[in-house]
């Protein structure tokens, strides 16, 4: 093979080159600086590469070498707490490296930096001793990544053997630790980010990722192992909503990727996680968290390449037993690198110009989350669970990838610029949104008997409501009878004090499942008592406004261990109040 050819044609990130004989999605280097590319078609005696640096200031004529190997991402302790661009360079490795940091805040083209410390010492605990025979996926050894994780080392895909050597104590990812049948092993090892990693089996997601957002875990739950989208227009609080849930939902591991976003908002992440609060273990956040940072302005190709370095990252964590949870905003940035670069290959465009094979990209996303049972005879198991926000412009949801989302994940909640406008916050719409999970069994099972039947209670009432708002804003209230003016003011306490929560309250920011139905139980209980009320004649004015609703509105500020026992006693108050009408 001939590893060496030269440059003929650029068409911004996509590059052709002539002479060099080389493999699909082969990482390439490209001119006098290296830029990083990656082979992605092959015609006859040429070579489409598309680069993932600006190619500005590249010639006809410029050298490019192919490396051999395939675009790969670096496994091994020290990812977690790392901040990464789409590539996997290390960002604060980088701005060391350039020696200014604020004199000099953009990467220089051709720039490299590997993504674990070589130096740093990491304490390896052997899990197996000299003469053990082990196989794909048996542990190895445990070192404490972090003070919130133990990491795994794990025999790696396509590996199997005697253990014949084992060294414990101090020890760099590169060290050699263990060896089988006389080959060396190290902690570091590579994965290419195209490849799923393969699992003993894939498992039937039954079991909730609880997020402690009441809309979403009481209405539209989302399976540990599932899949969600989060569509929604400018300012309908996407990126708000995906911090949110990185903070408080229930995984052993965060990795959050942002795919193109607007350079000010991926700084106030690079800004805050560090001083978030691990609500777990007390720490930092960033303890189990991992950043992949990809900006607007950075080379449209890198946003291809960041959604993949995620995911695959997470497939590491879960072969190892823990529940990640990868969340990317936007993937909607990432169907625009798709649609740019297909134009520089003047392929043929598909609807709004995206290209045709959208859907399977999408769908090579998606589909690598899952709950599995990994390989190793220890039968543990994990989870990949992606949460995808979508940016539809204009907020219109018909668009391709709003579209082929929407028919890929397991649940879709969708951000409603109405809501937004109103500061009803989060913003998804009840009657917009579903999840396709069947997870009742769970939560009557863990929480209480009658959790499902509450939820499709909730559900229903909500539905109901929004059809009698519409007459109620055209003919006002007094045209409805007084169990619909009931039932219209029962929805208003569902939407005011039970679906709008602060993200930005210490206390409200997160509600425990418990404390979700105790909540819904008070507000179920409130509507019987003032029908009961009004089916004896008491007022419907009367009956929808009495003291004790203010109460209701409080709810929200209750110590989760507290919860029932307060809402106990609210519903005996509420009761008391009625019967005194």
């Amino acid at each position: 093979m001939s590893d060496l050819g030269h440059v003929v044609r650029v068409a911004g990130p996509v590059v052709v080159v002539e002479g060099l004989t080389s493999r699909l999605y082969n990482v390439v280097r490209v001119g006098r600086r290296h830029l990083v590319g990656e082979v992605i078609r092959l015609s006859g005696p040429l070579t489409v590469v598309q680069v993932y640096e600006s190619t500005s200031g590249l010639k006809v004529g410029s050298p490019v070498v192919d490396t051999g190997a395939p675009l790969q991402v670096e496994l091994g302790p020290g990812l977690l707490g790392g901040v990464f661009d789409g590539i996997q360079r290390s960002l604060p490795t980088l701005a060391m490296e350039e020696g200014r940091p604020h004199a000099r805040p953009f990467i220089r083209r051709g720039i490299e930096a590997p993504a674990l410390d070589r130096t740093r010492m990491w304490n390896f605990e052997p899990a197996v001793a000299v003469g053990d025979q082990v196989a794909t996926g048996d542990v190895l050894a445990t070192v404490a990544e972090t003070d919130s994780l133990q990491h795994r080392i794990l025999v790696p895909p396509g590996r199997s053997g005697t253990v014949t050597a084992c060294e414990a104590g101090a020890a760099r990812v590169e060290d050699p630790v263990v060896w089988i049948d006389g080959e060396p092993l190290a902690m570091l090892s590579r994965w290419p980010v195209r490849r799923k990693r393969p699992v003993a089996m894939r498992i039937d997601p039954t079991r909730p990722l609880i997020t402690g957002q009441r809309v979403i875990d009481t209405l539209f739950p989302l399976a540990r192992g599932g899949s969600a989208t989060i569509p929604g227009g400018f300012g309908t609080g996407k990126t708000v909503q995906e911090q949110t849930l990185a903070r408080w939902v229930d995984a052993d591991v965060i990795i959050y990727v942002g795919c193109g976003e607007r350079g000010n908002e991926l700084a106030e992440v690079l800004e805050q996680f560090p001083q978030l609060v691990d609500p777990r273990s007390g720490g930092s956040l960033m303890e189990r968290t991992i950043l992949i940072a990809n900006t607007s302005n950075m080379p449209v190709a890198a946003r291809e390449a960041s959604i993949y370095t995620g995911i695959t990252i997470a497939e590491y964590y879960r072969d190892q037993g823990y529940d990640v949870a990868i969340l990317a905003d936007s993937t909607s940035r990432w169907g625009e690198a798709l649609r740019e670069v297909s134009s520089r290959l003047e392929e043929m465009p598909g609807e709004e110009g995206f290209p045709a094979y959208l859907p399977s990209r999408l769908a090579e996303f998606y589909e690598r989350s899952g709950a599995v049972e990994c390989l190793g005879r220890d039968g543990r198991t994990g989870s990949v669970t992606v949460v995808g926000a979508v940016s539809p412009p204009g907020g219109d949801f018909s668009e391709p990838v709003t579209q082929y989302s929407l028919r890929l994940a397991g649940t879709f909640w969708a951000l409603d610029t109405d809501l937004a406008r109103r500061r009803h916050y989060p913003a998804i719409h009840w009657s917009r949104s579903y999840s396709l999970y069947q997870l009742g069994a769970w939560f009557n099972d863990r929480v209480a008997p009658d959790w499902d039947a509450q939820r499709q209670w909730a559900i229903r009432l909500l539905d109901e409501e929004e059809e009698l708002r519409s007459v109620v804003q055209l003919l006002g209230i007094d045209v409805l009878d007084p169990s619909e003016q009931v039932l219209f003011r029962t929805g208003r306490l569902l939407r005011e004090d039970f679906l709008q929560q602060s993200a930005f309250d210490e206390i409200d920011a997160h509600c425990a499942p418990d404390k979700q139905y105790w909540m819904l139980r008070v507000i179920r209980e409130t509507q019987q008592a003032m029908a009961g009320a009004v089916g004896r004649g008491v007022a419907p004015d009367e009956a929808t406004t009495i003291d004790r609703l203010g109460d209701v509105a409080t709810m929200r500020w209750w110590p989760a261990h507290e919860a029932k026992e307060r809402a106990t006693a609210l519903i005996a108050e509420v009761q008391e109040e009625v019967d005194r009408l």
